[in-house]
């Protein structure tokens, strides 16, 4: 297996939209926000592109606040809608991978056993190495989130930590963007 390479990974942020967090346990909601925040800082850092779905938004909402103003930072920030419950299988998202150019992508969002977990099936299915976040991924229940990250290993996907990938992707300590994201970590 290869590990993370900066010109080679992309973010994908399923759907942590406004009316699916008071769902989620409040612990569970709080850490999903807080590391994929940090993912988003780390690819923005890192210069990976980052894509951002949301699940039908008229029903549940636009995307938090908190994830919103991690955004607003980033470059290279891409955005879809969907009604499908895979962001891969989206059209918008078929419509954009290609320019990408990426095969590996980190996954994290909501819910894990629904969109989470077939978005990254269906990023496996196509040959990309997919890294699911099981830190910054949650279910309403843990029980669906169990069966959630067990379903998307036995797709092919890689269940690792915002911490594995971030220290992956810098590969070496001593850089500014070392600094920078060990302390968004701590």
């Amino acid at each position: 297996m290869i590990g993370l390479q900066r010109n080679r990974a992309a973010l994908i942020v399923v759907d942590i939209q406004e009316r699916l967090i008071p769902a989620m346990p409040t612990d569970d909601a709080a850490r999903v926000i807080r590391h994929s925040a940090i993912l988003i800082e780390a690819a923005d850092r890192l210069g990976l592109p980052i894509v951002v779905s949301q699940q039908y938004p008229k029903g549940l909402g636009r995307t938090v606040t908190a994830i919103e103003d991690a955004l607003a930072a980033a470059r290279h920030v891409h955005r879809f809608d969907k009604l499908a419950f895979s962001a891969a299988a989206a059209p918008e998202f078929s419509a954009l991978a290609p320019g990408l150019g990426r095969d590996q992508w980190i996954v994290c969002g909501m819910e894990a056993h629904v969109c989470v977990y077939q978005t990254a099936r269906d990023l496996a299915a196509r040959g990309w190495a997919t890294h699911v976040c099981a830190d910054a991924v949650c279910s309403r229940a843990r029980s669906n989130w169990e069966i959630g990250t067990d379903l998307m290993k036995q797709a092919g996907a890689i269940i690792t930590s915002t911490e594995i990938c971030v220290f992956d992707l810098l590969g070496r300590a001593g850089s500014d963007e070392f600094r920078a994201l060990s302390k968004a970590i701590k």
